[in-house]
């Protein structure tokens, strides 16, 4: 579907305002159960992130961090959607995505600090977030290179049988690399099950996407060239991008090939903790986070007849679970340097081998 959103010209730039009517999908056919779920999974992505931040003024996170505020929605829709064999690939803003597979927080936070009770035992840090068992298949620093490597994995799904699918989550910058535009002609060629989703957030990096691309959807504009469907979504709702991924996945599941979704969001910060983001104009900024996924799904549910006490007690539990994986994250240790040597190669070594 195409959004009713606004569009005001803004010197050189282009403001895209958010959809006003929030009311959209208190009608879907979702069980009520699916959409608390939803509800917990936004709660533990946006109160993960704000403890990420608050841990990283304080010195703590190692490196440089990208967050998801303001776009869980998309993590949570998918994740909800997916089949716990079904694999995902993310970019180094992974946070989200990794904890939407059902990771959990402790080690993920202690991946961030550096520590040996990481996810993986300190040595990739914020941007590179893996997890086989879950189906994890690594935060990718490098713009557009997972997507081929998504078709890969889609491609072995395929040839095994296994009904698994791949879900591949960009940024709006991939889509003027080349990866892109070859990972989309692939996959539609061998029919790959695999779903590409662009998180669309406006900019690249420090740039609006829309004053260096040639189509006003970066990604939605040029999947008729690979013969699919241009797909638009919201989103910041939850339930919209939930529907969607189902869908999108039953299709690849089927055998029917890839899918392509554009789903426009906003980051309630900069690109990185090192950026103020003062590029963006404060009444996009302003209004994007009046249209901000949590409280806009928590009035949904609110329509639907949930008591806001039991809302309430999610929140409650949530936070309580963010705090103890603060203490258990800080409480482990720093890794040991020889650690540095291992898992290079197949046989766990760091020896040259011919």
């Amino acid at each position: 579907m195409r959004l009713p959103l606004s569009e005001h010209g803004y010197g050189t730039h282009q403001v895209v305002l958010p959809p006003s009517d929030q009311t959209r999908h208190d009608n879907d056919e979702i069980p009520l159960q699916k959409r608390l779920d939803l509800y917990r999974s936004l709660q533990e992505m946006r109160q993960f992130e704000k403890r990420a931040y608050d841990l990283f003024m304080r010195q703590l996170v190692k490196g440089t961090s990208h967050l998801s505020l303001g776009m869980e929605a998309i993590s949570a829709g998918f994740g909800a959607a997916m089949r716990a064999d079904d694999l995902t690939f993310a970019t180094y803003r992974g946070h989200a995505h990794t904890l939407a597979r059902g990771v959990p927080m402790t080690p993920v936070l202690a991946e961030l600090l550096g520590r040996s009770n990481g996810l993986m035992a300190g040595k990739g840090g914020s941007m590179h977030l893996t997890s086989v068992e879950h189906g994890v298949l690594g935060s990718y620093a490098i713009i557009g290179a997972h997507l081929t490597i998504a078709n890969g994995a889609a491609w072995s799904a395929q040839y095994r049988g296994s009904g698994q699918v791949t879900v591949c989550f960009f940024g709006d910058g991939t889509t003027n690399i080349g990866a892109f535009h070859e990972a989309l002609n692939y996959a539609a060629v061998y029919k790959l099950p695999v779903v590409f989703v662009c998180e669309n957030n406006l900019y690249m990096e420090y740039t609006s996407i829309a004053d260096i691309t040639a189509v006003a959807h970066p990604a939605a504009d040029r999947a008729a060239a690979y013969g699919l469907q241009s797909q638009i979504i919201d989103g910041n709702d939850a339930d919209e991008v939930y529907g969607t991924a189902t869908a999108a996945i039953e299709r690849a599941r089927r055998g029917e090939g890839p899918s392509l979704v554009e789903a426009l969001t906003y980051r309630h910060g900069g690109h990185s903790r090192a950026d103020p983001g003062k590029y963006r104009p404060s009444a996009e900024v302003e209004a994007w986070k009046q249209y901000d996924p949590i409280p806009v799904y928590r009035g949904r549910l609110l329509r639907l007849g949930v008591d806001e006490a039991d809302l309430d007690v999610i929140d409650k539990e949530v936070a309580a679970a963010v705090d103890l994986a603060t203490q258990e994250a800080i409480a482990g240790d720093l890794p040991d340097p020889a650690s540095a040597f291992t898992d290079l190669w197949a046989d766990g070594g760091s020896s040259w081998r011919n």
